[in-house]
């Protein structure tokens, strides 16, 4: 057993030999608190142990902060704490037992080696903002976020003294008239309303720490405690020493406004853009495992003598230098989405059009030209719904029948095609009969939605990438060749053509709802076919704008932007007739994200082609609400369930927005570099990602469930498709496609073994 180290006179000075089962081997430090031990687990794993001090243990007041911290450790154990291994908060001296992380604390790195480099900040900034973001998912407020309770371990960050958090449904109230943080690192409110501290005064530590790390001194620091608080309440902070691309995201979390911090996952996304790195696989961080080390140092005391931020972390897979960065703009969107959008006769909730909240660290430049042509693009990929006769279901709906046998997963190579060749990913559309699916040379294919099992396939010359799956309508598979000049309608059964009619003189887009194939020309107009028999059943002669069309089922939207950007019409057609259902000129430009109950749900555009917010539309009594993201989304693309919307966007955000309490429910940092339109059966959201993998998150919080492995190219694994095809659910299953020219099926009932 390693030699103890001394630890003071007092009560302590009686060291003890256990702590519960664990033998106490060395003293690591002494705190306020109570004195930290190394110790081992029974199959050897090292341990740093807290025994409380002797005299605070006879403190009912003080057990119960202890109590606490020991429940808010256990609540946030994980990849970015000290995971909590024991603890007896009812011993004579009660005690805690967590994993032993080898390494520094930033305090005492900065002491040791001096102020971080540039690169250095981003990724302890990285580090920590994920840090919090778990911390606060698991509703709890940390409240003394200081350089000593940060751990620079090898993999990263990781925050430990929980000793004064509290859980946000905690009944402990902090005494009037104690003081209760660290002066130079607690946030304003601390200092003025003790009892309404939040998850922004850690935000406000954040920034606190970034300027002790890039100074080696706290932005507020003086010899009296009440001088450094009055600093803290009215001063500004001296960020000159800071990175310049860091200033302003430092400068917004050191706010005196709680609500002008940002969030965690906010200080995710800048920091995306700041270290702006694009990179051509998907990267999806698995959970980080704490490692072990040799005795020597412990939870916040030095082990490393180089420290291990000069040696690089992999918090830098987090959202710093080397994350998965914005990618560059689409050059052609998806779009499935579900529901059924019936006449306008439908209840509606009160107008309400509060101010939208932008980001304001980074800002884009104005794109006014660009806005129309965003929005013809993510228009041109939707994938379009299509009724559920057969028993069908579409991207974002609700499967309408169960697998009636034992379902194994399964891949299937495509037959035919050249995915390989182009770089074409497999698109694909679900019946209870089969699983039709298009990609290059291969206009349609049928596979069996059970076993993966290849029905028939119909070849043809690969002329390029197809825009959208083969759609069943009216008995019919209706697809579309390679070039887009040919309107195909098969036989479901073998795939036998039945008819087919050249697109040359439209040159628009084709979009398919009900049993009604709609054809959009260059001139504007909009002519309505019978998906059966081929036959025209109705035309609209072109107007101002060309129309860019939208389907939702049995419902079509064609919305045309106004020639200054400043206003966007959107239409609402009846498929059988053509005819109007309805009209409503919307400000700014907006595109259609989906339906909820008898509204239509758009998303707002700034200036720069964001989405900024949502907006909720029932067009029964004409009235419209808008809902702001606490974000902006660079090229957005968004789904509905229910009354929930959630939206992917490039760098890997994905969203939920309660469309009934009008607000943004969660934000998740996925790591990709952007992923199709989100799908979802109302528990898990799955969306697929340029390098094939299937990723599932959870509807109700965010967090990642789990995702499949990467099947790019394999002629050209460094090549990016341009546009991603959505997964499809179903059943009890998903199906998705990948560039390898494969299309798969998984269980989705357990993405973590994907």
């Amino acid at each position: 057993m390693a030699p103890r180290g001394g630890i003071g006179a007092g009560t302590d000075a009686a060291y003890p030999e256990y702590a519960g089962q664990y033998r106490l081997e060395s003293c690591l430090g002494s705190g306020g608190m109570g004195v930290v031990h190394l110790a081992r687990s029974g199959s050897g794993l090292p341990l740093a142990v807290k025994v409380v001090h002797a005299e605070l243990a006879e403190d009912p007041e003080f057990r119960g902060r202890f109590r606490q911290e020991i429940a808010a450790a256990r609540r946030v154990s994980g990849a970015f704490t000290a995971p909590v291994v024991d603890a007896d908060a009812e011993s004579v001296r009660p005690w805690m037992a967590t994993l032993y992380i080898p390494g520094p604390t930033l305090s005492e790195q900065v002491k040791r080696h001096g102020p971080l480099s540039p690169a250095q900040l981003r990724r302890l900034m990285a580090g920590l903002a994920e840090a919090l973001r778990d911390i606060h998912r698991a509703g709890v407020v940390h409240r003394d976020l200081k350089p000593s309770n940060v751990l620079l371990a090898d993999d990263g960050p990781k925050v430990i003294d929980f000793g004064i958090s509290r859980p946000k449904d905690s009944e402990l109230r902090t005494e009037t008239g104690k003081l209760i943080g660290s002066p130079p690192f607690m946030a304003p409110e601390q200092f003025r309303r003790p009892r309404e501290v939040g998850p922004a005064a850690d935000m406000f530590a954040l920034g606190s720490l970034l300027v002790h790390a890039a100074t080696g001194k706290a932005p507020f620091e003086s010899d009296s405690p009440y001088l450094v608080a009055y600093q803290v309440v009215h001063n500004e902070a001296d960020l000159s020493a800071l990175p310049e691309a860091l200033v302003p995201l430092v400068e917004a979390c050191l706010s005196k406004n709680p609500e002008d911090r940002p969030t965690a996952d906010e200080v995710m996304a800048d920091l995306r853009s700041v270290a702006a790195s694009y990179e051509t696989q998907a990267f999806i961080p698995a959970q980080r495992k704490v490692r072990q080390g040799d005795a020597g140092g412990g939870a916040g005391w030095a082990a490393v003598p180089n420290g291990p931020m000069e040696q690089g972390s992999s918090a830098e897979s987090a959202g710093a230098e080397g994350a998965a960065g914005p990618a560059g703009p689409r050059t052609s969107g998806e779009s499935a989405r579900s529901g059924n959008l019936a006449a306008p006769a439908d209840p509606t909730d009160p107008a309400r059009s509060p101010t939208p909240r932008t980001s304001r660290f980074f800002r884009r430049p104005l794109v006014l030209g660009a806005l129309a042509a965003a929005l013809a693009l993510c228009a041109a990929g939707t994938a379009l719904l299509w009724p559920g006769g057969d028993g069908g279901t579409v991207p974002g709906g609700r499967p309408s029948g169960a697998p009636k046998a034992a379902f194994s997963p399964w891949r299937e190579d495509l037959p035919g095609g050249s995915a390989q060749a182009s770089g074409g990913t497999p698109r694909c559309a679900y019946t209870e009969r089969a699983l039709y699916c298009a990609q290059p040379g291969l206009p349609a294919a049928a596979l069996d939605p059970g076993s993966g099992k290849l029905a028939w396939s119909r070849e043809a010359a690969p002329k390029g990438a197809p825009e959208f799956a083969p759609q069943p309508a009216a008995g019919r598979l209706l697809t579309v060749s390679d070039d887009g000049g040919t309107l195909l309608a098969l036989d479901p059964a073998d795939g036998k053509k039945r008819w087919q009619r050249e697109l040359g003189s439209y040159g628009g887009a084709v979009r398919f709802a009900g049993e009604t194939v709609l054809l959009g020309g260059r001139d504007g107009s909009l002519t309505g076919l019978d998906a059966a028999s081929g036959e025209q059943r109705w035309r609209r002669p072109g107007g101002a704008g060309q129309p860019v069309l939208w389907a939702f089922g049995e419902s079509v939207l064609a919305t045309r932007l106004g020639g200054d950007g400043g206003s966007t019409l959107v239409t609402s057609l009846d498929p059988d007739s053509g005819r109007t259902r309805w009209e409503h000129r919307f400000a700014g430009a907006v595109r259609p994200a989906g339906v909820a109950g008898r509204a239509v749900v758009l998303q707002s555009l700034n200036s720069a082609a964001q989405t900024e917010a949502l907006i909720r539309y029932a067009p029964g009594r004409g009235t419209q609400r808008r809902i702001p993201l606490k974000l902006p989304l660079d090229d957005a693309l968004g789904a509905v369930h229910g009354d929930r919307a959630y939206l992917t966007a490039a760098g890997g955000a994905v969203v939920a927005v309660d469309l009934v309490a009008g607000e943004q429910r969660w934000r998740t940092e996925s790591g990709a570099s952007r992923g199709s339109v989100p799908v979802t059966d109302g528990r898990r959201v799955c969306f697929s990602t340029p390098g094939g993998a299937l990723v599932a998150v959870d509807a109700g919080d965010g967090h990642l469930l789990g995702q499949t492995k990467a099947r790019p190219r394999a002629s050209a694994p460094e090549q990016v498709a341009a546009a991603v095809p959505p997964p499809v659910m179903a059943g009890g299953r998903v199906y998705a496609s990948a560039p390898d020219g494969s299309v798969f099926a998984v269980n989705s009932a357990n993405p973590s073994v994907w």
